[in-house]
């Protein structure tokens, strides 16, 4: 679909670029000739992937365990970044944390866990990169991956739903605003692209096989759908298409609206098992850091 050196001269930053859909559409940057910086916060993890990618695609990828919740530790990391080998052209903002809930029974702690990644987190990346690509004279390009709830809403996700709406916002008030400097900022906004990290999380103990069913196509994601509408947008192909959101759903949320009502069939004992499974993932992932 693209030619083999689209990227070539790019150096793309992706957060949350060891697993699920940022390793996806890193290893597409990577396979069209783009150097990469991996940020997230397992090191052990990213480092696995970059040997893998690179093992495969050959390249560059180079990784940094950090928390993008603590800005002084992104700003560190974006300038170790420049400092390597210069300004980046491009940043994905795909780090993020999600989980169901009723939102009765959310702890302020697990409102602020997503929060600080989803909404805090992001802007914190963008800004750091930002103002650096804007003191240097340099243009740039941000895709932020969000979700098709920052038109409709949804049930049981209420602290994501709320911060993406953000992150949704801000690709839209700093297209505006830094436009007259080259910077692009636009969106992507998949339906459900099966991976892990979803399906321990929003899918605890079974496969959410529903919302593929109601798709008007029948069907979830394909990740090379994914992979070339991100290569599409680092590329310097569509200058002037700019704070944007692009659902990549197959037309679900116009069909279906918000995710997750499903849930409201469960009760207490339901919703008892998930946290008791989400919580198990937690405690995994924390160990593997």
């Amino acid at each position: 679909m693209f030619l083999p050196d689209l990227l070539a001269g790019h150096r793309i930053l992706v957060t949350g670029g060891g697993t699920g859909l940022g390793r996806e559409m890193a290893a597409r940057f990577l396979e069209l000739g783009a150097d990469l910086y991996l940020c997230g916060r397992r090191q052990g993890v990213l480092d696995a992937t970059a040997t893998e990618l690179m093992a495969r695609y050959g390249g560059s990828v180079r990784t940094r365990a950090v928390d993008i919740r603590d800005p002084e530790a992104v700003d560190r990391m974006v300038q170790w970044v420049f400092d390597d080998g210069g300004p980046l052209t491009g940043l994905v903002n795909n780090a993020a944390g999600n989980f169901i809930s009723r939102t009765e029974d959310l702890s302020p702690k697990g409102f602020d866990t997503v929060a600080g990644i989803v909404l805090h987190g992001t802007f914190y990346v963008t800004h750091a990169v930002g103002k650096r690509w804007i003191a240097g004279g340099h243009r740039g390009s941000v895709l932020s991956i969000v979700v098709t709830w920052v038109w409709t809403g949804s049930p049981f996700v209420v602290p994501s739903a709320m911060s993406k709406a953000g992150i949704h916002v801000m690709t839209q008030s700093l297209a505006v605003e830094w436009g007259r400097y080259g910077i692009r900022l636009n969106a992507i906004a998949p339906g459900q692209f099966p991976t892990e990290g979803m399906t321990k999380r929003l899918a605890p103990g079974e496969e959410r096989t529903g919302p593929a069913d109601r798709n008007p196509m029948g069907r979830d994601g394909r990740m090379p759908e994914l992979q070339n509408l991100a290569a599409f947008l680092m590329s310097n192909g569509c200058d002037w298409l700019t704070g944007q959101t692009i659902a990549l759903d197959g037309a679900g949320y116009l069909a279906n609206g918000a995710s997750f009502s499903e849930l409201f069939d469960w009760g207490d004992e339901e919703w008892r098992r998930a946290r008791e499974l989400i919580r198990a993932q937690n405690q995994k992932d924390k160990d593997g850091r």
